[in-house]
């Protein structure tokens, strides 16, 4: 054999250790396991246990939050078509008595208007009336004086002057008359 070969058999492996050793490690392995399984496996065990009751729990309160705040928009929903609803129901109310107010407030008007005109006619015939009176007299009077002069005598009986300016008017009003028709 060769030299190094004999030097190889006789030093140990330093990758495999002696066997004492690996007896002892095994046996503080085991104990140090046991020891660690039997305090610390417990406490792990319920630590997750807990949290995994905790969790569950949390899912089911997730769940019943979503159930219920999908009933709340559900009713959120409703109330919402609901109001608007009933906002397009006062808005055409509204439009209707809208409509019916201006139809009163035009008649109202129609009515007002024609209560003026009316008003305003009667005031014309009256104040036409005067007019024709107050005219009838005046010329009445100027007729009288004027026929007195051409004639040379008074004409101051009330009764006489009475007739002939009556006669007078009546020829003047049979002359328009005629004009108008024969317009």
């Amino acid at each position: 054999m060769s030299p190094l070969l004999t030097v190889a058999a006789e030093t140990e492996n330093p990758l495999v250790p002696p066997i004492p050793e690996l007896v002892i490690g095994l046996i503080a392995f085991v104990i140090v396991f046991g020891f660690l399984a039997w305090k610390l496996l417990p406490n792990i065990n319920k630590v997750l246990e807990e949290r995994r009751e905790a969790i569950e729990g949390g899912i089911e309160k997730a769940e019943a939050a979503q159930t219920e705040a999908q009933s709340v928009l559900e009713q959120y929903k409703a109330q919402l078509a609901e109001a608007r609803h009933e906002a397009a129901r006062l808005r055409q109310e509204a439009q209707e008595q809208g409509a019916t107010l201006i139809a009163e407030m035009r008649a109202e008007g129609q009515r007002q208007r024609e209560e003026i005109v009316a008003a305003g006619h009667a005031q014309i015939e009256a104040d036409r009336k005067a007019a024709a009176s107050a005219l009838r007299q005046d010329v009445g009077t100027l007729a009288t004086e004027l026929a007195g002069k051409l004639v040379g005598e008074s004409l101051e009986d009330h009764a006489r002057q009475s007739r002939v300016i009556d006669r007078f008017l009546d020829g003047l009003d049979e002359a328009a008359s005629k004009a108008e028709a024969t317009r």
